[in-house]
């Protein structure tokens, strides 16, 4: 009888510090995965100052797989074609991308050694890319969601 008790309490036990325990996980939101630009930021060297919507289709997709980046963007307002592949890497806080080649028009602007180095805020479904001045202040960040 003394066991059974034991064991009873022991499961109560168990059970009543269970519901006290954190419910979340522990597990670090990845980079890999398909993302679509919701909006842009404008700050004023500390907070958000203006935000840029996506209108008349413009859209923009970034694509994180095995180290490799693809990166895509259409506005209808825009002749221009808007591509670039590359490779990235990430901290907890920070985004690292270089960009290897990509359309005429993207070429005309990047050195294809220069590497984009960004602030990042990354959630499971979210992250934001923050461009940060010399001193270390953001200036302009693209937000996106995951599609896939």
């Amino acid at each position: 009888m003394k066991k059974l008790l034991g064991l009873v309490f022991l499961m109560f036990l168990l059970g009543f510090t269970t519901n006290f325990t954190s419910t979340k996980s522990h597990v670090k939101p990845s980079m890999e995965g398909t993302w679509e630009l919701l909006h842009r930021y404008h700050y004023d060297g500390v907070n958000v100052s203006d935000t840029i919507k996506n209108t008349n289709g413009y859209r923009q997709v970034k694509i994180y797989s095995k180290g490799k980046v693809m990166w895509t963007r259409y506005s209808p307002d825009d002749r221009n074609e808007w591509y670039g592949y590359g490779t990235y890497s990430n901290t907890e806080n920070t985004l690292n991308e270089r960009l290897e080649y990509g359309s005429k028009s993207i070429m005309k602007i990047i050195d294809t050694l220069q590497v984009f180095k960004f602030e990042l805020h990354l959630e499971k479904n979210y992250y934001s890319q923050i461009t940060l001045d010399s001193q270390g202040h953001p200036t302009f960040s693209e937000n996106y969601k995951r599609i896939d």
